[in-house]
């Protein structure tokens, strides 16, 4: 197990004191950090610190692929690390995005070589995600009941959103004529239609869906992503739950840390909440119109203090391992990433304080955790 170093990402929606907090360092930081990035991936891969020096983490897999990542991930993924381990900390809302299949990543990005390129697409792979929450995480996942969302609307009293309503109260069938209706949205008429959203009155059974666009529009005041955001299930985590988002699930964070994992990819269609460019006809093509009943991914037991939360892919798995007495051993498969989230902990004999991470490649054997504390470890799920 070797120290790894990563990357923090000063997004403008980041918060100022989670991720200083976390690792010890002074606090409030003295700007926004939203992302701390700890893996292979080229927009910002991790160091790793070795007995001659420090080593980019991509590099040292592309020297020795089957040492560090194991033969069984590079036949099934390539020479490369096939996760991307992060911890988020979010005191505003991300923006609503969705991620291609892998089928429609390599489609898109097989285009975008043929060019000339739009920049959608900055590699052929997937970006399935799991976060597990740290805080209380709020959240956007995947499109509620329809019928549920037309009520919503409706209880704002505004003519100009019946197309909207009559294509919700279609059902599923109708969403995607309700998402692509608010995207298209003239732009000249979209501040005033925000505004009136936030000034509307609705009754008591709506005042939750009213104060979520109330929020969102005091970021976006005139994106009507803040009424894609009412066709969503709002779903609040407590520290240790989790939420699992698919290919083409519509979906946005809104508030909390938690640690992410997901396939090594940046490839993210954006549809509101951000003053970034929006492809509307690809976020189209590639979103799933249908209900997601349940977001919410419950772990599982795997032996006496080591739970996961299971996936139906093999980019990745997550386990966390809580610590108190006698040493826990791990038997994981492929290249590892421990990051430590509470406590004293160490892993394989190095100490891996709250913020702080060690990345284990596959030539090592089973991991043995000690001390008293949480730690969470990545690895292939092959």
């Amino acid at each position: 197990m070797h120290e790894l170093r990563g990357a923090v990402r000063p997004y403008a929606w980041g918060s100022t004191t989670f991720l200083a907090g976390l690792q010890g360092r002074a606090v409030p930081s003295d700007g926004p950090e939203a992302e701390l990035w700890l893996g292979a991936h080229p927009g910002d891969p991790a160091t790793v610190e070795l007995p001659e020096g420090p080593a980019r983490l991509d590099t040292l897999i592309s020297a020795d692929p089957k040492a560090t990542v194991g033969e069984r991930v590079v036949d099934e993924f390539g020479a490369r690390l096939p996760y991307l381990l992060k911890v988020l900390a979010a005191d505003a809302p991300l923006s609503l995005q969705a991620h291609p299949t892998i089928e429609q990543a390599r489609e898109g990005y097989a285009a975008e070589q043929a060019g000339p390129g739009r920049g959608i697409y900055t590699d052929p792979n997937h970006k399935p995600e799991l976060l597990v929450a740290l805080t209380p995480f709020a959240a956007l996942c995947g499109f509620r009941a329809p019928d549920v969302s037309a009520a919503v609307l409706t209880s704002f009293g505004l003519p100009e959103l019946a197309p909207v309503v009559a294509a919700l109260r279609a059902g599923p069938a109708g969403l995607r004529d309700a998402v692509a209706a608010l995207l298209t949205w003239p732009e000249d008429e979209r501040r005033e239609l925000v505004a009136r959203v936030v000034a509307a009155e609705p009754d008591e059974r709506y005042a939750a869906d009213h104060a979520l666009a109330t929020d969102l529009a005091a970021h976006y005041p005139a994106d009507t992503g803040v009424l894609v955001a009412l066709l969503l299930n709002h779903v609040r985590l407590e520290p240790g739950e989790a939420i699992w988002m698919p290919a083409g699930n519509l979906h946005a964070y809104l508030r909390g840390a938690g640690v992410e994992i997901m396939a090594a990819s940046d490839n993210v269609l954006r549809g509101g909440l951000t003053p970034k460019r929006i492809e509307v006809d690809e976020l189209l093509r590639v979103l799933r119109f249908e209900v997601l009943d349940d977001p919410v991914v419950p772990a599982e037991e795997v032996a006496p203090g080591v739970v996961r939360w299971p996936v139906p892919i093999r980019d990745f798995a997550l386990h966390r391992v809580t610590v108190g007495g006698a040493p826990v051993t791990v038997d994981l498969a492929g290249p590892r990433i421990a990051l430590g989230a509470a406590g004293a902990v160490t892993v394989d004999g190095l100490e891996v304080a709250p913020g702080r991470a060690g990345f284990a490649p596959a030539e090592d054997g089973p991991l043995t955790v000690a001390g008293a504390g949480v730690v969470y470890i990545a690895s292939a799920g092959v």
